[in-house]
């Protein structure tokens, strides 16, 4: 979400987004704010700073740390705030393990991602983490059914091989995925929650996902190419949950819900599958954030998303 208003952004969260209210993100305050930051901050028994290259492993909480560790209180307490008596299905976003493991950097420079043992370390330290703040999320909002949402914008290119060392001219080896999906299905199992993968990248891995036991998986429709629609139509045959970026996640204008998914629609009677599933089946969302957007044009985005689902619902051929 965009600025720096904690309660503005929760209220936001809960009265545009009725049905899968959530915990915002507002990366616009700084490090530690930023959804890797976030989630570094969340890990148990391991820490980490900013260096001019990025985030780092160190020996113990810094500055960094603790800031991300106030923010996130002071997000999860706005959330508390606005949710009293809520029941129902709510949402919270962390970095999944392989884009963390891509984005942080051990103390040799390079990335997590290069060492196994620290990956194996990293995801452990996760799951431990994520299941404190669910636990935490459960007792601020008793009455809330909590989904998980993991962030892996790097999954695509750790599994390609296509993410840069430190110097830039080489890149790490691409990552067996076996090794990928059983680090995943580890961590969605010690959630305890149903779990959604996120990527705003091309080339989604859906049935590793699947294989990996989450529940959903959230992409950027418009990035979908021929070659993913078989991917696309099995998911949805199989009940995982499909969460379409459609509607813009900068200002731009927004065009009559029905209209959003006009596109979610054609593929759906292309793929011959059932009409009356589209509405249960999909979930409409910005295509990748709202951080860039202004504040105004935020809500309106989500307030969008929800009549551009109920269209699906209402009209699903």
């Amino acid at each position: 979400m965009p600025g720096g208003d904690a309660r503005e952004a929760a209220r936001v969260a809960v009265e545009a987004v009725d049905r899968l209210p959530f915990l915002p993100e507002l990366p616009a305050r700084g490090p530690g704010a930023d959804m890797i930051g976030r989630t570094l901050g969340m890990l148990v028994e391991l820490y980490a700073r900013v260096e001019p290259s990025g985030w780092r492993f160190g020996d113990r909480p810094g500055r960094d740390t603790k800031r991300a560790w106030s923010w996130l209180g002071e997000d999860l307490d706005a959330l508390e705030e606005f949710t009293q008596g809520y029941e129902g299905l709510l949402k919270v976003q962390v970095v999944g393990p392989w884009t963390l493991a891509a984005a942080v950097e051990t103390k040799t420079g390079e990335a997590a991602l290069r060492d196994a043992g620290a990956v194996q370390d990293l995801a452990a330290s996760l799951a431990e983490g994520v299941r404190a703040h669910l636990d935490d999320l459960a007792r601020r909002v008793p009455g809330a059914r909590l989904v998980l949402q993991l962030d892996e914008p790097s999954l695509t290119p750790v599994l390609r091989g296509q993410v840069r060392t430190a110097s830039g001219y080489q890149t790490y080896r691409a990552v067996d995925r076996a090794v990928v999906e059983s680090t995943l299905r580890g961590l969605i199992g010690a959630a305890g929650v149903p779990v959604t993968v996120h990527s705003c990248a091309p080339d989604v891995p859906f049935a590793l996902l699947r294989r990996a036991g989450a529940a959903g998986i959230s992409f950027d429709f418009d990035l979908l190419t021929e070659r993913d629609w078989d991917a696309f139509g099995e998911a949805a045959e199989s009940g995982t949950a499909l969460f379409t970026g459609v509607v813009p996640g900068t200002d731009a204008p927004l065009s009559d819900p029905a209209g959003s998914v006009g596109g979610v629609r054609a593929l759906w009677r292309r793929l011959g599958l059932a009409p009356g599933a589209l509405g249960t089946s999909v979930a409409v969302t910005p295509s990748c954030g709202l951080a860039g957007a202004s504040p105004a044009y935020a809500r309106a985005a989500l307030t969008h998303c929800g009549k551009a689902a109920r269209s699906l619902v209402d009209n699903p051929e």
